[in-house]
């Protein structure tokens, strides 16, 4: 019998994933052994005695994620182990493209597991409204969806685990049915077109990406807890996750309840939410050429709506848009949600198997199908508040068939073929004509890709082709009601090219040209009615036609003195026949309340802007960030403003870190401040209500992360709105009755076991 050796030594050395820079006093753990080193200036470490066996290793540093890895020791070993620096932005946009396959000279924006885990007790939109050139439209505070340089809604690709969300996006108060806790990134493409997916965008797209299940044979999980005094919110998130030696399998659970939110002086009444999720992951490697991964989510919530947002009759209303406080408002605080509110249940099954013919050869074949529903609750009388004003079910049909391949010269072409069937129609019984008509689609698109890089040099070119066909029945407003049926043909052509070229002193300039279309979405055409969420009465336009839209974006991004990285985004993008929610000096009086009303409209519009993000690093410890957006929308056919874009904005935060302080690493001190300019980019007749003023956010968090046996535990806590600032978001649709929200303070544990 051999002894166990346990004179053995692990040297090493720890470097940026990205610029192979060395990361001092980073912390090497390793757990079975509880034994640590910390490495030098030059990245370098030792493990001076171990036994031989195998181990859990943890690998973290200030402004890093944690690695986690899974090693056998047998001999003296030298291993190099690349960390990923998130707070820090891409100093190359070739390496910021490599996380997206189809994106190679496109800019794009990762936020990555870390930064996810950070801001838990945030909706998926609101996670991502620190990014320069995102910004939220929200209904309240529990409703928010993305907006990517001034696109949201339809002009607005997104994806959930490589599946083109379906639902009832249509609507400015329908979040994105999506849990961002099941991710592990989220990643933004703000380019000219994204050709590789289907759905009706003029370029942007938001990628929601499930982590890959750690290859290595035992249980783990993460364990993820917050709570926020504003509204007295608990969220809890469990991911569970085991590899076995062809079969890997990962699953998460989500939960969390909030009550009345409150603006700076007073409650935000019926403003609660309940959300409950969970999503199982499986992956199946039949053998080296071949593999299948099965996926399932589903998304359920139930959310308050601001009750002084409905009024019930004309004088009320007026008073209520003039109002400081709004109606209904109580004094005290309160989980209860009543009319009105919104549930929604969002389900969606794939099935993904790729081939791997050789190396220069891929196929993936994938199938999914989706269950949207949304029902929305008015305040009625008689006791009819607890039958739904609106009950909408909606199911898709997606099938894609992909490939991708190397050619000689090194070029890469992938192309593929979807087709998407949806079936949406109103369930009976709520005594409303529905403001969304029955209807019933069929979409078929072709893609073809083919990208080029070299050293210094990237160059893509691609081109998709989209037919749809729309079968759509609705109901006359006539006295003596009737079916009007209509039938939409359209195809839609889009056409996208660019190219990166990186010099020799790490500075790259990057520049793309988009055209592409999109056909009207069935609300823009068909809604009649009241919009129950966002407390307006609108109305379509079965006229309209498609939007024809040519995008320009040129990008630069480097280091000066390894001190300072940049990046510069200018985009400019013209659109013919652009569609938008137009304000009418009317307001309308139904049994249901008195209403602001609002009508579809077409224009040529024009909006340009550009977005700078920078990092100055003073030294390994101390650090500063900086992001400024600027947006200008234009209505060229009739030279005015358009309306419901983002103001401008700007962000700057100050981080201090400190490697170590007794059994704690990664202590980080963080004030940051956000100003969001008034949007004087509008005339006053545009809207019921002048725009709001210009408002200033500061805030502070605190974090650090230490070493509990075998687990990993990070705590932090963060104050947002530190000094109770009184203030309204000029695309808060709810701006129009209440304050946004006031001071909140977060709390979150996050343990990796």
């Amino acid at each position: 019998m051999i002894a166990q050796r346990c004179d053995l030594k692990v040297l090493g050395r720890v470097q940026d994933s990205h610029s192979l820079d060395p990361i001092a006093f980073a912390n090497v753990y390793f757990k079975e052994a509880h034994q640590g080193a910390v490495s030098d200036a030059n990245g370098f470490f030792e493990i001076p005695v171990l036994c031989q066996g195998s181990y859990h290793v943890s690998v973290s540093h200030i402004g890093c994620q944690t690695r986690e890895l899974y090693m056998t020791v047998k001999h003296d070993t030298t291993i190099l182990l690349e960390l990923e620096h998130h707070s820090q932005i891409m100093d190359e946009l070739a390496v910021a493209a490599s996380a997206i396959e189809e994106a190679t000279t496109q800019e794009i924006m990762v936020m990555d597991a870390y930064e996810i885990s950070q801001n838990a007790d945030k909706n998926m939109a609101n996670m991502l409204d620190d990014l320069a050139g995102v910004s939220t439209i929200k209904n309240g505070t529990n409703i928010a969806k993305p907006v990517v340089n001034g696109l949201y809604g339809d002009r607005l690709i997104l994806l959930n685990n490589g599946v083109t969300q379906s639902g009832q996006q249509w609507g400015a108060d329908h979040s994105p049915e999506i849990d961002p806790l099941a991710a592990g990134k989220i990643t933004v493409i703000k380019g000219v077109s994204a050709l590789a997916y289907q759905g009706s965008n003029l370029g942007s797209a938001i990628l929601v990406s499930p982590p890959k299940i750690d290859s290595e044979p035992h249980f783990h999980g993460k364990v993820r807890y917050f709570f926020q005094s504003n509204g007295l919110g608990n969220g809890l998130n469990i991911r569970v996750q085991k590899h076995h030696q062809k079969f890997a399998w990962s699953l998460v659970g989500t939960a969390k309840k909030k009550g009345d939110s409150r603006g700076a002086s007073y409650y935000l009444t019926n403003t609660g939410a309940v959300e409950g999720d969970f999503a199982l992951q499986t992956e199946y490697n039949h053998n080296a050429s071949l593999k299948s991964e099965l996926f399932f989510s589903s998304f359920n919530a139930h959310l308050g709506v601001l009750r002084g947002a409905h009024i019930g009759n004309l004088t009320d209303l007026e008073e209520a848009l003039a109002r400081s406080e709004p109606f209904y408002t109580k004094d005290q605080f309160s989980y209860q949600i009543k009319s009105p509110y919104q549930k929604i249940n969002h389900h969606l099954l794939k099935w993904n198997t790729a081939y791997l013919l050789n190396e220069d050869h891929k196929f993936d074949f994938t199938y999914a199908v989706q269950w949207d529903l949304r029902k929305e609750f008015d305040v009625r009388r008689s006791g009819r508040s607890v039958k739904p004003a609106m009950s909408l079910n909606q199911t898709s049909y997606f099938t894609e068939i992909k490939y991708k391949g190397y050619l000689s010269s090194d070029w890469e072409v992938s192309s593929g073929v979807q087709l998407n069937r949806k079936d949406n129609y109103n369930e009976p019984g709520t005594g409303i004509l529905p403001l969304i008509p029955d209807y019933i689609s069929f979409e078929t698109g072709l893609f073809v890709m083919a990208s080029k890089k070299s050293e210094q040099f990237s160059f893509e070119l691609g081109g998709r082709y989209d037919y749809l066909d729309q079968r759509v029945a609705t109901i006359s407003r006539d006295v003596v009601k009737e079916i009007k049926r209509y039938y939409n043909y359209a195809s839609n052509m889009g056409l996208a090219g660019g190219g990166n070229y990186l010099f020799s002193n790490g500075m790259n300039v990057s520049y793309n040209l988009g055209l592409a279309s999109r056909n009207p979405g069935i609300n823009e055409r068909y809604s009649n009615g009241l919009h129950q969420g966002v407390s307006g009465i609108e109305e379509g336009n079965p006229d309209l036609v498609s939007e024809q839209s040519l995008k320009n974006t040129l990008a630069l991004g480097g280091k000066i003195n390894a001190k300072i990285l940049y990046e510069i985004l200018y985009y400019d993008q013209a659109i013919e026949n652009y569609i938008f929610l137009n304000p009418q000096n009317e307001f309308r009086t139904t049994i249901r309340g008195t209403f602001p009303v609002f009508k579809y409209s077409q224009t040529r519009a024009r909006i340009l802007g550009w977005d700078l993000t920078s990092t100055f690093l003073f030294s390994d410890t101390f650090q500063s960030s900086l992001r400024f957006s600027y947006l200008k929308g234009t209505d060229t056919e009739n030279n005015i403003p358009l309306i419901y874009l983002p103001s401008n904005n700007l962000f700057l935060n100050v981080k201090y870190q400190i490697p170590r302080v007794g059994q704690w690493d990664q202590m980080a001190f963080e004030l940051y401040n956000k100003y969001v300019f008034e949007q004087k980019n509008i005339l006053s007749d545009q809207d019921f209500r002048s725009p709001p003023e210009g408002y200033n956010l500061i805030g502070v968090k605190i974090s650090g992360e230490r070493q509990l046996g075998g687990n990993r535990l990070n705590i932090f806590l963060r104050i947002d709105n530190l000094f109770n600032v009184s203030y309204r978001d000029y695309l808060n649709r709810l701006r129009y009755f209440a304050d946004d929200l006031g001071i909140n303070v977060t709390m979150g544990l996050n343990l990796n076991f």
